[in-house]
């Protein structure tokens, strides 16, 4: 007697079709990764590992701290036909803090020819630390760096020069104050307690409300009432 293969045939057709639809979705996804290059997920995961471990913030970087008026050696050189020029400048800056080197007339690859108000000349390191100082007493200057080696500056004056920028002042302060002569005024909630209180300021006299001189009547009155 044969055996029916009816149920074996039906297990072995789900089980086909189950093989077949996952071959399928294998298949898709191989192709979505092919066709997209897998660009999404590397960005996920760039972005989960971001997520999970913050760099340290960068921080901008601190400004450099500008020398006092002290600490900078200025020579001091005329480019003009004026003379005395650099000898009144340099103990104007004297005066003002500034260290004074050399005095004298300019080289003579600048000697009259500086048509400006000025030159400044240093290393380059001082073109952030020592010559934007030295530029606040001298406007419209202009600065250049050289191949010197050491920390002096020079100032060569040139010919539109007229004279250092002004010192600043700081500001006077005005504060008031109360004339000795003037007599302090009271509390307004004295001065009004005082003046509703029935017995009235302790320096003015009892006086009743009431009280005073009584008015007469004239003589129309009189002869009306009569």
């Amino acid at each position: 007697m044969r055996r029916s293969r009816g149920p074996r045939r039906i297990v072995l057709a789900v089980v086909a079709s189950v093989v077949a639809v996952g071959l399928i979705g294998w298949g898709t996804l191989q192709l979505i990764d092919v066709f997209t290059g897998g660009d999404k997920a590397t960005a996920a995961g760039g972005r989960s590992d971001c997520a999970a471990k913050p760099g340290p913030s960068a921080k901008p970087p601190a400004p450099k701290a500008l020398p006092k008026p002290g600490q900078i050696k200025v020579n001091v050189f005329n480019a003009t036909p004026r003379g005395g020029l650099a000898k009144d400048v340099a103990a104007e800056l004297k005066k003002r803090g500034f260290t004074v080197g050399k005095v004298d007339n300019a080289p003579k690859a600048y000697d009259k020819k500086v048509k400006g108000t000025g030159i400044l000349l240093g290393a380059p390191s001082a073109m952030d630390t020592a010559l934007p100082v030295l530029g606040t007493q001298l406007a419209g200057a202009e600065s250049r760096p050289d191949d010197r080696k050491g920390g002096e500056v020079d100032l060569i004056l040139g010919a539109k020069f007229k004279d250092l920028a002004k010192k600043r002042t700081p500001t006077r302060l005005w504060r008031y104050s109360p004339s000795p002569s003037r007599r302090p005024r009271r509390p307004a909630a004295r001065r009004t307690a005082e003046r509703w209180s029935p017995e009235g300021p302790p320096s003015a006299s009892p006086r009743s409300r009431t009280s005073g001189p009584r008015r007469r009547r004239g003589p129309e009155r009189c002869s009306r009432a009569r």
